[in-house]
C-alpha cells in the first residue's frame, strides 16, 4: 500500500494493466511522462510495451502509437497475435497507430545530415491523428545508431525526452543492455522518470526472468526483484513481498473428508479459505488424505482443482477407487479438474502462472497441490518458498481453502520440519508418520497446529481400507500409546483382564447370595422361635386369664349362697345379752 502524507499531491499515474507490475509500481507508470524498459535480447522488453498499449486501449480507454525501428507493423502484429493481441484490428479501430521507421546509418553517412526533427512531426502527427495517451519507442539504439558524434547524441536524447514530456504522453521506451551500464548509451536512465530493467537468465537449466524498477522519481515502489512470465495472456509479474496482509476470513468449516479426523477439531473441520499443510514420510497416505478432501468438496457440489505432481489423472482415479472413493464421476461433472504434470516440465514461474490461470477459468472453491517438495527439483528451498508465499496469499485473498502435502525424508533429521519452510505459513499442519513395531509398519497421525481453533494432541493410529481411511480409537499401554500387533495384544490383555474381572464380580455376587440365604435362613428360626415363644406366652396369659375369671365366678357363687342376715330391732333389746 502506497504511503503517503494526508493533503500532499501524490504523483499522477497510468495503470499498466499487467498483472502484477502495477501493484510493485504502486499504480503504473509516471502519466505524461517517459518509462525506460531496457534488457538483453530475449526478455520480453517489446512484448511489455505493446501489452503496456493493448491493455490502455482495452482497459482504460486511451489510445495509442508504436512507433517501431525495427520491426515492421506487419511483423509486429504477426508476432503477438499468438498472446491474444489483434492489432490490425485496433488500428482498424483507429485506437492504435503503428508507424515503422527505417533508419539506415549508410545513407545517413552518405548525407552527412541525421536528426530528430522529423522524427517529432512524424510522431507528432500520429499522437493527434487518435488523439493517443500512450507512445511506445521501439528501439531508441536504432534511433540513435545514425549520430557518430557522442555530444550531439546526449544533446537529442535530451531533447526527446524533454519534447515527450512536454507532449504529455505516458510513453514507453525500450533500450538494450549495455555493458557495465544499462543501457548502451549510458544516459538514457538518467533522463527517464522511471526505469525498468527485465533479466533473463539461466539457473540449473532452467530460464527465470526477473524484474526489477531501478528507480522512480516521484514515488514510493517496490525494491526487490520480481520473476515475470511470458505466457499465452501475456507477461505477468509475479510479486513476493509488496503483498498485503490483508484479506477476508470465514467462520465457515469444511470437512476434511474424513468424520473422525474432523472430530479432533474443536469445530469439526477447518476454516473455508485457509490453508492446510500434510507432512509425511513416503507411503504414509498424504495422496489419500488429499484426494479424501477433494472427494468430500465434490461430494458437497463444490469445485476442487487437484494439481499432481507424480501420478497421472487415470492413475490416480484407479487407485483411490481401491480405498473406496470413486473420483471418476466427480471428473465427468466438471467439479474435479486434475492437472497431472511433472514439476521439471516448468519453471516455478510458469507452475504459479498455470494456478492461477486454472484458478480464473474454472473458480474452484478448493485447490490441493500433490506434494509441494517436487518443486525442489526445479528451483533452490528459498526460490520454492517464495513461489509457495506468493501462491498461499493469492488463494487467501480469493478464499479458497487449500491443502498441500509434503514429503519430509530421513529419519536423523527433525521430521516436523518441511524442506519448503512453508510449515509456519499455513493455518493448519497434519503430520502422518510411521509408527513401527516389532516386526510391523503403522501409520499415526496428529494434528501439530491449527490456527484459531482447538484441536486433539493424541496421536491417532489409521488404517487405510477399502472403505477409506479409518481412525482407531487411543489405546495406552504400560509405555504410552500402543500400535498395530502391540495393540492386539493390549487389547486381549484388556479383555483377559476384564474377564477375569467379571469373574471376581460373579464370585463375589454368588457369595452375596449365599450370605443372603443363610441369613433369610436364620432370620426364619428366629422369627419360628419368636412365634413359639409369643404362643407359648399367650398360652399363659389366656391360662392365667381364665383362672382369674374362674376365682372371681366362684367367689360370686359363694357371695350369694350366704347372704348377710338383717337385724329385726334396730334401736335395741336389754333382755339380749
Amino acid at each position: 500500500m502506497t504511503s503517503f502524507i494526508p493533503g500532499l499531491p501524490q504523483l499522477p499515474k497510468a495503470p499498466t494493466g499487467i498483472e502484477g507490475l502495477d501493484e510493485i509500481t504502486e499504480g503504473g507508470f509516471p502519466l505524461g511522462r517517459p518509462t525506460l524498459v531496457c534488457g538483453s535480447a530475449g526478455c520480453g522488453k517489446t512484448l511489455l510495451a505493446i501489452e503496456f498499449l493493448v491493455r490502455g486501449i482495452q482497459e482504460f480507454h486511451e489510445p495509442g502509437v508504436l512507433m517501431t525501428f525495427e520491426e515492421t507493423a506487419d511483423e509486429l502484429a504477426a508476432n503477438v497475435a499468438s498472446l491474444g493481441f489483434d492489432l490490425p484490428a485496433l488500428q482498424a479501430q483507429k485506437l492504435l497507430k503503428l508507424d515503422h521507421v527505417h533508419v539506415d546509418r549508410s545513407e545517413i553517412e552518405e548525407t552527412g545530415e541525421y536528426d530528430l526533427e522529423g522524427l517529432f512531426i512524424r510522431l507528432g502527427h500520429a499522437i493527434d491523428s487518435i488523439g493517443a495517451k500512450r507512445v511506445v519507442l521501439d528501439t531508441i539504439e536504432a534511433l540513435f545508431s545514425g549520430f557518430p558524434n557522442e555530444g550531439v547524441l546526449r544533446s537529442e536524447i535530451r531533447r526527446l525526452f524533454r519534447w515527450l514530456k512536454d507532449k504529455g504522453v505516458t510513453t514507453i521506451i525500450t533500450a538494450e543492455r549495455g555493458e557495465g551500464s544499462l543501457t548502451r548509451q549510458g544516459l538514457e536512465e538518467y533522463v527517464s522518470d522511471c526505469v525498468i530493467l527485465l533479466d533473463n537468465r539461466v539457473i540449473d537449466q532452467i530460464t527465470t526472468r526477473r524484474l526489477r524498477i531501478v528507480k522512480y522519481r516521484g514515488s514510493t515502489h517496490g525494491t526487490n526483484e520480481y520473476p515475470y512470465l511470458i505466457s499465452e495472456e501475456g507477461i505477468s509479474v509475479l510479486p513476493v513481498t509488496s503483498l498485503q496482509l490483508r484479506h477476508d476470513v470465514s467462520d465457515e468449516v469444511v470437512s476434511s473428508g474424513i468424520p473422525a479426523l474432523d472430530d479432533m477439531f474443536g469445530r469439526r473441520g477447518w476454516y473455508v479459505g485457509s490453508s492446510i499443510l500434510i507432512t509425511g514420510t513416503a507411503g504414509t497416505a498424504k495422496t489419500t488424505l488429499a484426494t479424501a478432501f477433494a472427494h468430500e468438496m465434490c461430494r458437497q457440489n463444490k469445485r476442487c482443482l487437484f494439481f499432481a505432481f507424480e501420478e497421472s489423472p487415470q492413475q490416480l482415479v484407479r487407485n483411490m477407487r481401491s480405498v473406496g472413493m470413486d473420483l471418476q464421476p466427480c471428473v465427468d461433472s466438471g467439479l474435479l479438474h486434475i492437472e497431472a504434470a511433472r514439476p521439471t516440465l516448468n519453471g516455478l514461474e510458469r507452475h504459479l502462472v498455470t494456478i492461477h490461470r486454472l484458478v480464473k477459468q474454472l473458480k474452484p472453491e478448493a485447490v490441493v497441490i500433490d506434494p509441494i517438495s517436487n518443486l525442489v527439483s526445479v528451483g533452490n528451498i528459498a526460490e520454492v518458498r517464495s513461489m509457495l508465499t506468493r501462491l498461499i496469499d493469492y488463494l487467501k485473498v480469493n478464499g479458497i481453502t487449500a491443502l498441500f502435502t509434503s514429503l519430509v525424508s530421513g529419519r536423523n533429521i527433525q521430521q516436523e520440519m518441511t524442506e519448503e519452510g512453508v510449515s509456519s505459513l499455513v493455518d493448519t499442519w497434519i503430520s502422518v508418520r510411521d509408527l513401527e513395531g516389532v516386526g510391523e509398519r503403522n501409520r499415526g497421525l496428529s494434528i501439530l497446529k491449527s490456527r484459531g481453533m482447538a484441536h486433539s494432541n493424541q496421536v491417532r493410529e489409521f488404517l487405510v481400507t477399502e472403505q477409506g481411511i479409518r481412525l482407531l480409537d487411543v489405546v495406552i499401554g504400560p509405555s504410552g500409546i500402543v500400535t498395530g500387533a502391540s495393540r492386539l495384544t493390549q487389547q486381549i490383555q484388556e479383555q483377559a483382564l476384564a474377564a477375569a474381572h467379571q469373574q471376581e464380580l460373579d464370585r463375589r455376587d454368588r457369595e452375596l447370595e449365599r450370605k443372603r440365604r443363610v441369613l433369610e435362613a436364620t432370620i426364619a428360626n428366629l422369627r419360628t422361635e419368636f412365634e413359639s415363644v409369643e404362643d407359648e406366652l399367650r398360652k399363659i396369659n389366656d391360662e392365667e386369664l381364665t383362672r382369674e375369671q374362674a376365682l372371681a365366678l366362684g367367689r360370686q357363687q359363694v357371695a350369694r349362697a350366704f347372704p348377710t342376715e338383717k337385724n329385726p330391732n334396730p334401736a335395741g333389746d336389754g333382755n339380749h345379752a
